[in-house]
């Protein structure tokens, strides 16, 4: 059985081979991936691997997914199970899912930053129950050898946590917001975390609990947004048996589990208006009511709450409850994109690089200063997790132990120019026959490289001459829009902020 300290391993379990791969592809960046395309096969890898999490789709010769899952549950129940169905109907599902205790489940055609992410909130979970389980038979044990070990182990966690712990430089801008996190954390309040997406909120939350008087308490997370709304009820405030069809027990919800302790509402800002009046009523009341059952259920958290949306702006515009927007933001903490804090960037690289060499077993000695110096110009619109996935990419490629330019993707090796502003009327220079002077063509790298190189600097000039229209520079570059906006994907180029179209 493989080693339980290396990657999440996941196992993708598909009867085409062609889907398999393709959602295999996208998994491997972050985990071990095993794939089977038949039940059968699907048991034999169960058996032999550490498996965390299963992504089954739901058509299957033989037998459907849902019902393999529930098979699944039976046999392995702390492996966490997903469902990849074609059903676009939440209510299509709600059966099937119950029945067999899925997670969560993903709709065709999936996006990769949706599979990603419901993977790393699988596997999550998985590490969480498995910690949950440890914790209470030491608990159980009641020696005093497995109180001194719980005490460790807490202390571990409480200092893994801690606002110092929180990478950055000493001139950093987060070092205000955390000084101001300080403060705030042993007052009793709801807090509202601002940010970007991969800037750090939840890691953020985490020190506020474990510098809260909860601190002894449990810290429970969950991701509004990744979470269907017809579902998010049961998952935050349970069900009974029989409160709708395929609830065959009762379950507590994430708000009973956090009782005593700390509650993490992570993009907030995406729950439905519908939803919102019950998530309000909690919070004025502290009491809730479970799917089900008229029995209310009192409940003592402290809610967090994170979103990368401007909540304020989202209240003016009538589509977030401007009673509930204050009822979570008693404090608000804001949290800097990486762009604003370019000097956080050289300690973050090479922490990343260290924590990367140690969970794969890889050494590297660092970055070139060539590297150094693409890594301080990108404006990194993914932020930290960004970041994260490039050193990744170049510690998996490298071949030495200094990691070079080469290593990096097109969009940091060559940045796009900036682009023009948008207009109404698309400005075209009269003079379009002066040449430009010529660009000087790559030295690194394969053939295959210096070409893909060449594609991304014309596209990104092209499309920045067109005032970022994608429609003349579809037919200035001979492609068509479906190839052109691949082609955009495929290497990172979007414009910025500043220049984006506006509605």
């Amino acid at each position: 059985m493989a080693d339980v300290d290396t990657r999440p391993s996941i196992l993708v379990v598909d009867d085409e081979p062609r889907s398999a791969e393709v959602m295999a592809r996208v998994l491997r960046e972050s985990f071990d991936v095993h794939i089977a395309h038949n039940a059968d096969t699907a048991r034999e890898c169960l058996e032999t691997h550490w498996i965390q999490a299963i992504f089954c789709d739901q058509r299957m010769p033989g037998v459907t997914g849902t019902r393999f899952l529930a098979e699944v549950r039976n046999r392995w129940p702390d492996i966490v199970r997903v469902i990849v169905t074609g059903y676009t109907e939440p209510e299509d599902m709600i059966d099937a899912i119950n029945e067999a205790g899925i997670y969560h489940y993903i709709t065709k055609p999936w996006h990769p930053d949706q599979l990603i992410l419901t993977a790393r909130n699988a596997t999550h979970l998985f590490a969480m129950q498995r910690d949950h389980e440890r914790l209470s038979l030491e608990l159980r044990l009641a020696s005093p050898i497995a109180e001194g070990r719980l005490l460790r182990q807490r202390e571990r966690v409480r200092g893994r946590y801690q606002f110092d712990s929180i990478i950055r430089a000493t001139t950093s801008p987060l070092n205000d917001t955390c000084k101001q996190a300080a403060k705030v954390a042993v007052f009793d309040i709801p807090v509202l975390i601002q940010g970007e997406t991969g800037t750090g909120k939840e890691l953020m939350a985490r020190a506020l609990h474990y510098a809260s008087q909860r601190d002894s308490g449990t810290f429970v997370a969950v991701n509004c947004g990744a979470i269907p709304d017809e579902l998010l009820e049961s998952e935050l405030f349970g069900h009974r048996k029989g409160a709708f069809t395929g609830a065959h027990a009762n379950r507590r919800g994430l708000v009973e589990e956090a009782d005593g302790g700390t509650l993490f509402l992570d993009e907030i800002g995406d729950i439905s208006p519908a939803f919102q009046v019950k998530l309000l009523r909690f919070l004025q009341e502290g009491e809730f009511r479970a799917l089900g059952t008229n029995e209310t259920t009192h409940a003592n958290v402290r809610v967090l709450a994170a979103t990368h949306r401007d909540l304020p702006e989202e209240v003016r515009a009538g589509r977030f409850r401007e009673d509930l927007y204050y009822r979570l933001a008693a404090m608000t903490l804001t949290i800097p994109p990486l762009r604003e804090r370019p000097e956080d960037i050289r300690v973050l690289a090479t922490h990343l690089l260290d924590e990367a060499c140690q969970r794969h077993g890889r050494r590297a000695r660092g970055f070139s200063p060539d590297v150094m110096a693409l890594l301080m110009r990108h404006d990194w619109p993914g932020n930290v997790r960004e970041l994260q996935n490039e050193i990744l990419r170049m510690l998996v490629l490298t071949e030495n132990d200094t990691l070079g330019p080469d290593l990096l993707s097109p969009a940091l090796r060559f940045p796009r120019p900036a682009l023009p502003h948008h207009t109404a009327h698309l400005a075209i220079p009269a003079d379009t026959t002066q040449e430009t002077p010529a660009t000087p063509l790559p030295e690194d790298g394969s053939m295959q490289e210096r070409l893909d190189t060449l594609e991304a600097r014309i596209l990104a000039q092209t499309i920045a001459r067109c005032g970022w229209n994608k429609s003349l520079t579809a037919r200035e570059l001979g492609l068509s829009r479906v190839g052109l906006r691949a082609k955009l994907e495929r290497y990172g180029i979007v414009p910025d902020a500043a220049h984006r179209p506006q509605p």
